[in-house]
Order: C-alpha cells, then structure tokens, then sequence
C-alpha cells in the first residue's frame, strides 16, 4: 500500500461514515467502500489516534471531534468561494442566493447573497433545517440512494412545517426522482408559506457536494421561467463545482 493509496482509503472510510449517517461497524464499512476488513482495521486506529473518528461503546466507529475545526474552517473558505457564483445568481434571478450542504441528517446554510429588492428572503447562514421541506435538502437528497434517503427520513421524521410540506415517504421518493430527471427541486411554500425557492446541485467531480438555491416571495418565483433560470444556474453551479475540484470537473 503506498502513501498516496493509504490517504485515499482513509478518505474512503471517513465519507463513507459520513454517508451512513456518522456511525457504522466494520461490515458497513466494508460493505461500502470494497475494503479488506483488515485495511479498514489499520486506518481505524490511525483516525482513532487522530481523533478523527471514536469508538463508541457498542464497538460501531463514528467520526470524531478532530473533524469539526477541520469541517468549519473549510466550510468558511467554501462559503467565501461561493460568494460571486452567488452574486451571479442574484444578478440573474434578481433574489436571495444561498449555498447549502448535507451535515448529517441535517441542511446547513453556508453562504447567502441578499437580494437587492426591498422585500427579500434570508436564510441565517449556520441556520440547520431538515432537508424534506426545502429546495436545497431535495436536489442534495435526490442524488442519494432511495434507501439512505429512506433511512434519513426514518430517523429525522417528516414534521409538517406547512401545509405543503411533504411528509409521506412515496411523495418524497417522488419528489426526488422529479429533481433529479429535471436537474432542479423546488420549495413551493413547504418551509415557510409565501416562500418559494428554486435550487440546482454543485458538482464535485461525480458527486454532488452542495446545493445553490435562489429564494423569494412566491408571487415571483411563479412569475419567472423555472427551466430556463435552472438552465442558467446550473451552468453557473458548474462554475463553481470547477473551483472546488478543477481536475474532478475537467474530467466530467
């Protein structure tokens, strides 16, 4: 196993507890990465070491606090990355732009550029919300397997946050495979009523690592062509996926 080989598994295992939900046993891990149960061993006590993961007390493995200053300063310098992709969208849509990812169960906001309209929509950047009611948490969700989505649901609940919130699992389901076929999800008034918002995935390479989303009253949301402003903010997704990754990008 060379050094590089060596950093490449331990990044294996680590997103590969983050995908099972932050915790897994050493048959999960296995299962998900095509490991050796012997390699996946070996890294564990390096990461243990680290603190990068924890042993928890019935002998499943989670990831461990030395990853958080790790994960806010990087999703620092992410959100002051996204700041002009953000400002584009702004200056397309002429409404609030935001940048989100997948923590766990939970939709974080990372980055916001207001809308310049006197009557705009915020997101509190750090504000954690359940990815069933929004925009964002579908187009991120819609490119997961319907099991883990399933199994997300399961743990979080589908609390109603309005009357348009979804909260059957077939209508979710449905929702998603509607995202990811027309490569954007809308919040039609399922977070907060009045409130629509319209969201397209950030590309890392294969995977999808975070999700941009432009957001305002509904009048106007309606009033606008969602196919083509997706179009649009797709490409400058892409843009923006580029500069995460250049040479996961290029090659996709």
């Amino acid at each position: 196993m060379t050094g590089v080989q060596s950093v490449d598994r331990a990044f294996d295992v680590l997103e590969a507890l983050a995908d099972l939900g932050g915790s897994a046993g050493i048959s999960e891990l296995a299962g998900r990465t095509g490991l050796p149960y012997g390699t996946i061993h070996r890294l564990l006590r390096t990461l243990l070491a680290r603190g990068y993961v924890r042993q928890e007390t019935d002998r499943r493995y989670a990831l461990g606090g030395g990853l958080v200053r790790l994960g806010g300063v990087a999703e620092r310098m992410v959100g002051a990355w996204a700041r002009p992709y953000l400002s584009r969208l702004v200056e397309l849509s002429g409404e609030t732009a935001n940048l989100a990812v997948l923590e766990g169960d939970f939709i974080v906001y990372i980055a916001q550029v207001p809308s310049p309209r006197r009557l705009r929509m915020f997101a509190e950047v750090g504000r954690r919300v359940l990815p069933h009611s929004t925009a964002v948490g579908k187009v991120l969700l819609a490119h997961r397997p319907d099991d883990e989505v399933v199994a997300l649901i399961e743990r979080t609940g589908m609390p109603r946050r309005t009357a348009n919130t979804i909260t059957a699992h077939t209508e979710m389901l449905g929702a998603l495979s509607q995202a990811r076929e027309r490569g954007y999800a809308l919040d039609l008034g399922e977070e907060e009523l009045g409130v629509h918002c319209l969201a397209v995935p950030v590309h890392d390479g294969d995977r999808v690592v975070a999700a941009m989303s432009i957001s305002g009253p509904a009048e106007r949301i309606t009033a606008l062509d969602q196919d083509e402003l997706a179009r649009h903010m797709r490409r400058i997704a892409h843009d923006f996926g580029t500069q995460l990754a250049p040479r996961a990008a290029r090659a996709t």
